[in-house]
């Protein structure tokens, strides 16, 4: 299974424990694949550094180092989506399309208000974890 992990789900799992982190464990176990463009990892990467000055102890280069290596990286220069109310939120549809993926899960209000886009279902990482792990 191919999915799309919003960016507070990416670093959720990370920094702390609950659905996300399953989700990411099941990434790790090679249960499911994490699909993304160089825009989603530059956010996780822009986000996960302004919270390590928070939490200093997690290192979190070494799941970003693996993501590099073992997501699956698409290009998402011909697709061009303008449907969230927050435009920022476009890239994981535009990934979503160009990696051919069913599925964001994400903890976006924004996102999650679309529900789902042109066969993407987008929700919750609780409903993630329940429906398809």
């Amino acid at each position: 299974m191919r999915i799309i992990l919003d960016t507070n789900v990416f670093i959720s799992g990370i920094f702390f424990s609950g659905p996300p982190s399953q989700i990411l464990k099941a990434w790790e176990k090679q249960s499911l694949k994490i699909v993304l463009s160089q825009q989603i990892l530059d956010e996780y990467q822009r986000v996960a550094d302004e919270l390590s000055t928070k939490y200093p102890l997690v290192d979190i280069m070494p799941i970003i180092e693996l993501l590099t290596i073992y997501g699956q990286f698409v290009d998402t220069k011909d697709v061009d989506i303008s449907i969230c109310e927050d435009p920022d939120d476009d890239k994981f549809i535009e990934c979503a399309i160009a990696g051919k993926c069913e599925i964001i899960v994400s903890g976006d209000a924004h996102l999650l208000r679309l529900t789902a886009y042109k066969g993407i279902k987008i929700i919750k990482p609780r409903n993630f974890i329940e429906e398809y792990l």
